[in-house]
């Protein structure tokens, strides 16, 4: 890091937000101020000078164990959020990722767009625990289903969806809106590319709860896999974060 400002806490960024900022950890600044810092560790991170650095920790400018450009895994990261261009274009991401078997690198190989199957296997890990559920579905990709935009159902049922989480599982009673680009009315709420959206209204306008993959929306929009609930959910307020693995067969 640098040696000044040391501006650490929620949402540290200084008064120039093209500089390095962090929705969690501390920036730092050559200078004796916090208006232009170029170091950062945190979690939810960017800005200057590699604003693709999510999590982990970014240094430039007389920083005082040298220029550092360490990239973590936090599961803060967006690349596969559900408006993340990754899930409607033909752009592979981190090959190299999808030789390293069920770990924490993100990746994206060509057979998203190439490879027809019948099943999908969908796995998320939580800690040191891993599960996973299987869709019977026949399609040309998975690109196919979910680059469009358009909602294509599934019928898992929640509990299924909930068994990828485990005993702290949670969701809202009513909407069970599941399947491929599941979303409301309303986009700013709860969302997932493949997953399951509930509401504790009885329609699926403002949903504010759901498990899945490639997510967004409130009331955690960094939550971009995992399980999300909030408003009367089932099993009470969650914020769980997932690794998760789409597989096809």
């Amino acid at each position: 890091l640098q040696t000044r400002c040391n501006k650490e806490g929620f949402n540290a960024v200084g008064s120039d937000p093209r500089h390095s900022k962090a929705r969690i950890g501390i920036i730092a600044n050559q200078e004796n101020n916090c208006d232009s810092c170029d170091s950062r560790i945190g979690f939810g991170t960017g800005g200057n000078h590699d604003d693709s650095n999510t999590c982990g920790n970014q240094a430039t400018y007389s920083p005082d164990n040298g220029h550092k450009h360490i990239k973590a895994m936090g599961y803060i990261l967006r690349t596969f959020h559900y408006d993340s261009h990754f899930w409607s274009n033909r752009n592979s991401y981190n090959f190299a990722g999808g030789k390293t078997g069920f770990d924490s690198q993100e990746t994206k190989l060509p057979t998203y767009w190439s490879t027809p199957f019948s099943k999908i296997c969908l796995g998320m890990k939580i800690g040191h625990q891993l599960r996973f559920i299987v869709i019977n579905r026949h399609a040309n990709s998975l690109f196919s289903l979910i680059a469009d935009g358009k909602y294509r159902a599934t019928s898992l049922g929640r509990n299924t969806w909930k068994w990828l989480i485990g005993s702290r599982a949670s969701l809202q009673p009513n909407c069970n809106k599941e399947g491929f680009n599941a979303v409301g009315s309303n986009p700013r709420h709860s969302k997932a590319r493949i997953g399951i959206t509930a509401n504790q209204e009885n329609n699926c306008g403002s949903c504010d709860s759901r498990i899945g993959f490639g997510t967004g929306g409130l009331f955690d929009d960094s939550n971009t896999c995992g399980n999300e609930a909030t408003y009367s959910p089932d099993n009470g307020h969650k914020h769980i974060k997932a690794m998760g693995y789409i597989l096809v067969q």
